[in-house]
């Protein structure tokens, strides 16, 4: 007897309806490598598409700002940023060069782990993306800072997210929220992606935020 099939394995992410926003993944500093959550979500998705910012060792303010702008109007439909590292302060810069509006292209953005610029980085060269932008973006957005970040600690994180007017959220104790922490395709990072595609997409309402959640286990919706 021939056994029947097996039934096929679930979809990391559910298959989206052509109206529904296009991912754009914003690497950071050396881009995002093998084993990092942003590669899986590409490599995971079709919806997910990565913006090649170029420059990714030498990254200068006004290409990537360009690069990404590009990628926004080249989708030609609504778009949700899921930015890392420095691609958040590519977004942001993005946000308060273009002046978008609130009914602009970009629906939303995920922004995971942005670094200081301002004083005494990390990195030096990600210091040519200071003076780190005031405005608030003018699209729903979630700020994630983890315990042990060493670009920017979790106060700077949460002040920072007040600056720009985002929702922020607690990853716990990651590092970096990188291929380095060991996070796999980051099921709370989807999740919080999920809660911005709620936002996002027309006639629903808007979700709540979701409190922090722990390296072991995900909680729910990070704080307003």
């Amino acid at each position: 007897m021939i056994a029947p099939p097996l039934p096929p394995a679930p979809l990391p992410f559910p298959p989206k309806p052509p109206h529904e926003p296009l991912v754009l993944l914003v690497p950071g500093l050396d881009n995002s490598g093998p084993g990092h959550w942003q590669t899986l979500w590409e490599q995971q998705h079709a919806e997910c598409r990565r913006v090649e910012l170029g420059l990714w060792d030498r990254p200068h303010r006004n290409t990537w700002v360009n690069q990404l702008n590009l990628a926004i109007r080249a989708a030609e439909r609504p778009v949700i940023l899921v930015a890392h590292s420095l691609g958040c302060l590519a977004v942001a810069w993005w946000a308060q060069l273009e002046q978008p509006g609130p009914e602009g292209p970009v629906r939303g953005a995920l922004l995971v782990a942005p670094p200081e610029v301002d004083v005494n980085p990390r990195d030096p060269r990600i210091a040519a993306f200071a003076p780190t932008p005031d405005e608030h973006l003018p699209f729903p957005a979630i700020l994630v800072g983890s315990h042990d970040d060493p670009y920017l600690p979790l106060a700077g994180a949460r002040r920072l997210a007040r600056r720009w007017g985002c929702r922020f959220a607690d990853a716990g104790a990651v590092g970096h929220i990188n291929a380095a922490s060991g996070l796999g395709d980051w099921p709370f990072g989807r999740f919080l992606l999920g809660q911005l595609a709620g936002t996002a997409a027309p006639d629903r309402p808007a979700a709540r935020a979701a409190p922090p959640a722990s390296r072991q286990r995900p909680g729910p919706a990070p704080r307003d």
